[in-house]
């Protein structure tokens, strides 16, 4: 079983670096169709030449293979964490490996949410690259199957925080998607360029989801610590990392709200929330803690 699910990880990371280069092939490559009466076909000339009517667009095909390649990936990863809770009897949060998987399933979950309501593709173009450069450090990771430290034996407790936490970091991260294209945007190519207005409108939504989805996952920590450790807050490091954290966002929707926030110091605020997230989820490796575990 842990053998058919390492190939179903491989198979999720070809199906990521697909569905990026499907989603570079109808950013980069081409136009949007523009949206015409009903029975009116699309033309276009070629060579300045007669016009000729086209009736199906190259990037809808290759915008329905990105799709499909994204659920692929997401599919891949459910049945792979999916496994190792058949093999555990917990959830696949016990070490770095597992909830570097986890994030990624989370953000793909995410993205794909944003995307079928948004329909832009280009945020696939900061999203993706994340859940592969996360998918290939989790191969680089001890994958195996050990029994949990005696401070996570609480299968209820560390399902509910850290599944919180990984919708959050999900979420994070389309927020952090569209912050940095809003940065960027005016140095698109001008019909490849998504309105600034959507990409501001993505972020702030993103950023709704994560911050609470953040505050319940802080608070079923400090429950759990109080389990495990007999205090609920001890500022360790990796407690620390999650309420600073839990502040920019905090302080980005408050700003959004109050002063009504938006551009480009609302986008730099969303960048540095993502920072922040990665900071939260690599920092132990540095300043060690009681949140180490491999």
């Amino acid at each position: 079983m842990l053998e058919l699910a390492e190939y179903l990880l491989a198979a999720a990371t070809v199906f990521v670096v697909a569905a990026l280069v499907a989603n570079l092939i109808v950013v980069f490559r081409y136009k949007s169709v523009p949206t015409l009466p009903d029975g009116e076909k699309p033309t276009i000339s070629v060579g300045g030449g007669p016009s000729r009517a086209v009736t199906t667009p190259a990037p809808t095909r290759a915008g329905w293979f990105g799709t499909a390649f994204h659920v692929l990936a997401w599919v891949a990863l459910t049945i792979y964490l999916g496994i190792r809770i058949a093999l555990t009897g917990h959830g696949p949060f016990a070490n770095q490996h597992e909830f570097a998987v986890s994030f990624c399933w989370g953000i793909l979950l995410v993205f794909l949410v944003f995307a079928l309501r948004y329909g832009l593709r280009a945020i696939s173009l900061v999203v993706l690259p994340v859940v592969a450069a996360l998918l290939l450090y989790a191969h680089t990771l001890d994958s195996g199957v050990e029994p949990l430290v005696p401070a996570l034996q609480n299968n209820l407790l560390l399902s509910l925080h850290v599944g919180f936490a990984v919708v959050a970091y999900g979420a994070a991260c389309v927020s952090f998607g569209a912050a940095l294209l809003w940065l960027v945007q005016p140095k698109l190519p001008a019909e490849i360029r998504p309105r600034r207005e959507l990409l501001d409108e993505i972020g702030y939504r993103a950023a709704v989801t994560t911050f609470p989805l953040l505050t319940i996952m802080i608070v079923l920590g400090a429950l759990w610590a109080d389990t495990a450790w007999g205090r609920y807050w001890g500022w360790d490091p990796k407690e620390t990392a999650a309420f600073v954290t839990w502040l920019i966002y905090g302080g980005y929707l408050h700003a959004r709200v109050v002063a009504d926030w938006r551009g480009r110091r609302a986008a730099w605020l969303l960048i540095i929330g993502f920072a922040a997230v990665l900071f939260a989820y690599f920092g132990n490796h540095f300043f060690g803690g009681l949140h180490s575990y491999g």
